[in-house]
């Protein structure tokens, strides 16, 4: 598609000099050039990635340290999940997830225990209670 630009007044009737620019318009396309067909496009693209999410576990860790620590497994837990958070902060998730899962390990270990032990002293004590009505 070539444009060419048409003045609606000619130079005479205007009353300008013969060397004046008349068009910006013809300026533009004097320094852009003219296209030369259909030119092969081309494409930039970008893949942005998104942060990897690790969990800390930290939530999980306090709730194991402040109602079920046995063997003081939540509070070591909750340690891991501090450092965790630390290294995910720097920007490690390498060290991030290191920390998360051994966090994570513990707090099953110290949920799983404090079950267990929470069962037994419930048996314990029905037993208890049955054997001496």
């Amino acid at each position: 598609m070539n444009h060419t630009s048409q003045p609606f007044f000619t130079r005479a009737q205007v009353g300008l000099p013969p060397n004046y620019e008349v068009l910006k318009e013809e300026r533009e396309v004097a320094v852009l050039g003219t296209p030369h067909g259909p030119a092969p496009s081309t494409s930039t693209v970008i893949h942005v990635h998104s942060e990897t999410s690790v969990p800390d576990h930290v939530v999980w860790s306090l709730f194991n340290t402040l109602f079920l620590n046995c063997c003081c497994l939540g509070f070591i837990a909750f340690a891991y999940s501090v450092k965790s958070r630390d290294r995910k902060m720097m920007g490690d998730l390498t060290g991030a997830q290191a920390y998360a899962s051994t966090a994570k390990c513990l707090n099953v270990w110290a949920l799983v225990l404090s079950i267990l032990g929470t069962i037994l002293v419930i048996v314990a004590t029905v037993v208890s209670i049955r054997s001496f009505s």
